[in-house]
């Protein structure tokens, strides 16, 4: 059985019928829009973050949630999918997950478009239940993950991050909305705002360990037998490259930096900064820093007691810092 698979025994059921949830809550009396929700449902991932939401809401609660903890879980995926569509029309790209995206099959305005339904859809669902807090827990996020894609787009043109800024970075692109999914959980069964925080800390560390994760593949041979050097080529400073900024001598560092303002697509020279990287240690330091934030969420589910689901979330955790793409 494969780890995901594994990771949703528990809750296998609940996944099952909020599949069918989650489409009746895109629908619309617009032809279009529903040929194209219903292409959005078929090309679903591995919806770790509705696995998040019910994980942590069985945890919290020893077991048991209604329609909140579904509601919760949809408006997340609503919210988040909006975000996927409007990312692809941002960044010109023509697949996601394996599929076409949204704007190559029916252009941009169409993509902008559904992006702002999907949005509305998250909202109102919210809004109609009453589910205030859970809907100030998602506003948070797609607010921070606007924040911190523009601070990396600010960042980037300079080529000035510190490693304090790229946590700042990615705890806000990426870790934010993980963080909101397991604060979700916690708060739809009615827990106290001291476990939904600490739910949110946990997610928090799970993001930032996950989006780690992806900046090794940038320098490893784990995701397609080489290393691509993609983040190199878009000029994105991820973390193995500025610790070996920070640690390299000022003759180097200006080889470095010249080599990602003016040599990114030659092939040769990125190779040599992935190789200069890992020479320097950049990548032995950078999968410590993941390990850390490994532990650090661990620590927090070392509170609750022993049950299927917080076996399910150290198995989520094992799967994020281990998983090969």
């Amino acid at each position: 059985m494969k780890p995901v698979e594994l990771i949703k025994l528990p809750i296998k059921k609940e996944m099952e019928l909020f599949e069918k949830k989650f489409k009746d809550s895109m629908l619309s009396k617009v032809p279009l829009l529903n040929r194209i929700t219903y292409y959005i449902v078929r090309r679903k991932g591995k919806q770790m973050r509705p696995m998040f939401v019910f994980l942590v809401a069985k945890m919290v609660s020893d077991g048991g949630f209604d329609e909140r903890t579904y509601r919760g879980a949809s408006v997340v995926e609503l919210i988040h999918t909006a975000t996927l569509v409007h990312d692809d029309v941002v960044d010109d790209s023509n697949r996601r997950r394996g599929f076409f995206s949204i704007n190559a099959l029916w252009k941009n305005k169409i993509a902008v478009l559904v992006g702002d339904f999907l949005l509305s859809k998250g909202l109102l669902l919210s809004i109609d239940n009453e589910d205030f807090d859970l809907l100030k827990l998602i506003s948070i996020a797609v607010r921070e993950m606007s924040e911190g894609e523009l601070l990396q787009i600010e960042k980037a043109r300079k080529l000035d991050i510190t490693e304090d800024i790229y946590f700042d970075i990615i705890r806000q692109k990426t870790a934010t909305l993980i963080a909101a999914c397991c604060g979700i959980g916690a708060a739809s069964v009615g827990a106290n705002q001291d476990t939904i925080q600490q739910m949110r800390k946990f997610g928090e560390y799970i993001g930032i360990a996950f989006q780690i994760k992806d900046d090794l593949f940038d320098y490893t041979d784990d995701k397609i037998g080489k290393p691509t050097g993609i983040d190199i080529k878009e000029q994105k400073l991820t973390l193995p490259l500025i610790y070996t900024l920070n640690t390299c001598t000022s003759k180097e560092k200006s080889w470095i930096i010249n080599s990602i303002k003016k040599h990114n697509k030659d092939k040769k020279r990125v190779k040599e900064v992935i190789d200069f990287v890992k020479e320097n240690r950049g990548i032995e330091y950078t999968t410590n820093k993941m390990y850390d934030y490994k532990n650090k969420a661990l620590a927090i589910l070392e509170n609750y007691p022993e049950s299927p689901y917080k076996s399910s979330l150290v198995m989520m955790i094992d799967f994020v810092v281990e998983r090969k793409i």
